[in-house]
C-alpha cells in the first residue's frame, strides 16, 4: 500500500493481516481498502514518544455512527503495519506529526 506521506509502500504482510482479522474483526469486511484508505488520506500522523512507530488515523462516517480507522506503522529498514483497529476516541498517547488543515 502507497502512504503519500512516507512517499513509499507500507507493506501489511500476511502475519499482520491474520492478527488484525483475530483481534480487530470490527474492521471486516474490506479492512485493507480502509487501511489503504487511512495511509493514502489520513486526518492526522502522531509519532509515538522515543519510537519509529507512527500511528495514521482517519475518520469515517460510514463506520457505525462514525468512527476512526487507526493504522500503526514501524518504519525501520521498511515501512509495516503492526496493526489497525477502529475507535471513537484518538489516544493523546505521543507527539502530532501532522494534521490535516
Amino acid at each position: 500500500m502507497y502512504c503519500a506521506y512516507l512517499n513509499d509502500e507500507v507493506e501489511l504482510t500476511a502475519e499482520r493481516e491474520q492478527h488484525i482479522l483475530e483481534r480487530h474483526p470490527d474492521l471486516w469486511p474490506e479492512p485493507t481498502i480502509k487501511i489503504a484508505q487511512t495511509l493514502a488520506d489520513p486526518d492526522q500522523i502522531v509519532r509515538l514518544s522515543n519510537s519509529n512507530e507512527r500511528v495514521f488515523s482517519r475518520w469515517f462516517e460510514s463506520i457505525g455512527a462514525g468512527k476512526y480507522v487507526v493504522v500503526v506503522v514501524v518504519s525501520d529498514t521498511r515501512h509495516w503495519i503492526v496493526t489497525a483497529y477502529i475507535t471513537r476516541r484518538l489516544s493523546k498517547r505521543g507527539e502530532i506529526e501532522w494534521v490535516r488543515t
